[in-house]
């Protein structure tokens, strides 16, 4: 099928991962219909930009008309995931399988709750709190749908990530802006521990890889990245790019716990303090085997670009 003829819809096209990806698939040539709540996005010309929810199966189902894959990007604050992910899940299962499309599930590492050693997709679901409890069943979701036949399915999973126009995340807007003011920057739990981080660039080719090979669907993937580094090695090479003293620090399990009863987020934070206190590593062996090599941009060029980013958007 010609790239003419295909139709690629991004749901969740306001945040980081849905805008990456559909300026990817945009680059590439393909036909792009980026859809969120307000029908209004930042995308490159020809993009064709929609309004919809994925939450109402109607809307979803409109704006799936003609996919041929589609993606689900969608998000929704910390304390909203267990009453809004699941039926988005529901939703665009019921929308992409009415039109025939593939659906590829934009997913973290949360169902696997804390691991020793690499992190691989043979892992049990073992999560550490109501979070990942909400991941692993998204995914048990679309695995089990994939398997009655009801949608042609696949799900990428990525570490943390950054990169231009990711704000709302650990590694987002708080952590590049109070870098390029001089402030200190802090981290969460160990800085000495390695812990991958995924580009978000990488990330979205990664999707567009799942989105178009066969082989992929019906399967978990851990999309690669770059060498993991620990917090004080990748905040140290931030700030040396940005050409600014090093001023670092860390968010300890006693001083998040002691802010808990009057910051919301600190509570949230505790919940995936695991994968800042030991080695938080991601292997991606099964999609390069699959799909051949694709090297993952390295820390130095990701972070030049994304302090770029920043620094044109302040």
């Amino acid at each position: 099928m010609s790239d003419d003829t295909q139709r690629h819809v991004v749901f969740g096209a306001s945040g980081g991962i849905g805008q990456a990806l559909a300026r990817e698939l945009a680059a590439q040539g393909k036909r792009v219909r980026a859809v969120n709540r307000s029908g209004k996005a930042d995308l490159p010309d020809g993009v064709e930009v929609v309004r919809a929810d994925a939450t109402d199966p109607a809307s979803a189902r409109e704006a799936c008309q003609s996919a041929t894959v589609v993606y689900n990007c969608a998000n929704a604050p910390y304390a909203e995931w267990a009453t809004k992910f699941p039926p988005m899940m529901d939703g665009l299962i019921e929308a992409a399988g009415a039109a025939g499309a593939r659906l590829i599930f934009a997913d973290n590492l949360y169902c696997y709750g804390p691991v020793n050693g690499p992190i691989t997709e043979d892992l049990p679901y073992r999560p550490a709190g109501a979070k990942g409890r909400v991941r692993a069943e998204m995914a048990e979701r679309l695995m089990a749908a994939h398997q009655s036949g009801k949608v042609r399915a696949a799900i990428g999973r990525a570490s943390d990530y950054y990169g231009p126009g990711v704000v709302n995340s650990f590694t987002g807007a708080d952590m590049f802006r109070n870098l390029l003011a001089g402030k200190q920057v802090m981290w969460t739990g160990s800085l000495d521990m390695p812990h991958s981080l995924t580009y978000i660039e990488d990330f979205a080719r990664g999707l567009m890889t799942l989105g178009e090979r066969d082989e992929a669907l019906g399967q978990a993937w851990h999309i690669p990245c770059a060498e993991a580094l620990t917090g004080r090695q990748f905040l140290k090479l931030a700030f040396e790019l940005a050409g600014r003293p090093v001023k670092i620090g860390a968010y300890k399990r006693l001083m998040l716990t002691l802010a808990s009863p009057f910051m919301p987020i600190a509570r949230e934070v505790i919940e995936m303090l695991y994968e800042f206190e030991a080695p938080f590593v991601v292997d991606g062996g099964k999609f390069t085997r699959a799909f051949g090599p694709r090297p993952a941009t390295l820390h130095r060029e990701a972070l030049r670009r994304t302090l770029a980013w920043y620094g044109a958007a302040i």
